[in-house]
């Protein structure tokens, strides 16, 4: 088995999962509690990468962090690295990639909240954070854990933007190997343990 891409993986997943869910249950209570005029675009443009192949926002990611893109050309000023096919590169793609995932569970738990809750805790002074905290935070717990197991999961099960984002080559190899490719890998070992 290739432990590198295990290991890779798991390292992705998590810290995808550490910038996400405290972002997830910011946006998801903005989406939850607020109300304007273009909620619903925003709510659409959050659900994109649901509907969008894998390898297609791949692609525009892989663009849009290329060393042609003003993205692209900024970090390695920055940084001295390309942002694409690296494993910032990674971060970055599934952070957007798996927005829904995590975003959407906290956002129905937190509606499901009855409003006079909410009511109830500005009468008694507490401030919008606090309401967050100690309020609206434990009451939707099934929503932020099934939050972090869907982003968690995703992120390991995920192979098009990875690939894309991530590339194929052994320095720098995409996480978690499809089965075509760990039987492509034994198919060589053998042919070349049998011409040896």
């Amino acid at each position: 088995m290739e432990w590198d891409a295990v290991r890779l993986s798991l390292a992705l997943a998590g810290w995808t999962l550490a910038f996400l869910l405290p972002a997830g249950i910011v946006l998801a209570r903005w989406l939850a509690t607020a109300r304007f005029a273009g909620r619903h675009w925003v709510e659409g443009l959050l659900a994109l990468p649901l509907v969008l192949p894998p390898t297609v926002l791949g692609y525009y990611l892989l663009v849009a962090m290329g060393g042609g893109s003003s993205l692209g050309r900024w970090f390695q000023a920055a940084t001295g690295t390309t942002l694409a096919f690296s494993f910032t590169g990674l971060v970055g793609a599934s952070l957007l990639f798996n927005l829904p995932f995590a975003v959407q569970p906290i956002q129905r738990a937190i509606e499901a909240i009855d409003p006079d809750v909410r009511e109830a805790a500005v009468c008694c002074g507490m401030t919008p954070w606090q309401t967050l905290l100690r309020i609206e935070l434990p009451l939707a717990w099934p929503g932020v854990l099934s939050a972090a197991v869907l982003t968690f999961a995703h992120t390991l099960g995920e192979f098009g933007v990875v690939l894309m984002v991530g590339g194929t080559s052994r320095a720098r190899r995409a996480p978690w190997p499809s089965p075509s490719t760990i039987a492509r890998s034994r198919s060589t070992r053998a042919r070349q343990a049998v011409c040896r």
